[in-house]
């Protein structure tokens, strides 16, 4: 865990139950029905379904092994709590072995509308509904085996791929409307009002293109990459991603479509 934020995670105990105190209940609850009214319109489909399968309380903190329970039991997949900081290698670790990190603890009300590390909320409501849909878990663990067997340097590129989808990923419909299926989107109220307005630009995805977009994480992103259908993630497992992370290489970074940030910041 990083030594620099306030958070620490919280351990399960023996039998795997952790302990939230109320006040970080009511955290969630907070986050939970004020992102609820934004899915009905904006999510895609399988990511509601999902919600509906976990079965998720938006009165309490879920407990991971529940959540295992049905992730199992779908598509081979579980959670492992980890401090809000893993390294990379960590990272990539989990996903080959179809674990998805959560970090087990819960954002301060003063940092209610952003966070720079990923929270529970963000983890578990952001991502898990979605690890209920074989196209997005499959995807989830081909990523992390190209990224374990990947060098440090292709692991960046490799972090743009991730960061466009399933963070910040779109769906675009048939009748050309935009879907939500990025977790960094779906749990965030401003992200996603921002995301469906007319401010950012939408680009179709191509693999190449994604893997030299930089980005930043402390900004509204302002680009997004949308695929046709949840369905495409099996399109791009099989393609010669790291075939495009080297051509991407040559070609090198297109120029940021945000400001600097500033040495103070």
């Amino acid at each position: 865990m990083s030594k620099n934020t306030e958070y620490v995670a919280r351990l399960p105990d023996a039998d795997g139950h952790i302990d939230y105190p109320q006040v970080e209940h009511d955290t969630w609850q907070a986050l939970y029905v004020r992102q609820q009214g934004n899915l009905s319109e904006y999510a895609c489909n399988e990511y509601q379904q999902g919600l509906i399968d976990l079965g998720l309380s938006a009165n309490n903190i879920p407990q991971l092994q529940n959540i295992d329970k049905v992730l199992l039991s779908m598509t081979g997949w579980k959670t492992a709590a980890v401090p809000a900081l893993i390294s990379f290698e960590r990272f990539f670790e989990l996903l080959a072995n179809r674990e998805f990190p959560v970090a087990t603890f819960i954002r301060s009300k003063d940092e209610f509308d952003y966070l720079r590390e990923p929270d529970i909320f963000h983890e578990v409501f952001g991502h898990c509904p979605l690890l209920t849909n074989e196209s997005f878990a499959k995807f989830s663990h081909a990523y992390g085996k190209l990224g374990l067997a990947a060098s440090k340097e292709d692991r960046v590129l490799l972090a743009r791929l991730y960061w466009f989808t399933v963070e910040f990923g779109l769906i675009r419909n048939r009748d050309d409307s935009l879907s939500i299926y990025g977790g960094g989107i779906l749990s965030s109220p401003g992200e996603t009002l921002y995301a469906m307005g007319a401010e950012p630009q939408i680009k179709p995805f191509n693999l190449v293109d994604v893997l030299r977009t930089p980005y930043r994480i402390d900004i509204m992103q302002p680009v997004y990459y949308a695929v046709d259908g949840l369905s495409f993630l099996d399109e791009i497992v099989e393609m010669d991603i790291m075939g495009a992370v080297a051509e991407a290489k040559k070609l090198g970074l297109f120029a940021p479509l945000y400001e600097p940030k500033s040495k103070a910041s």
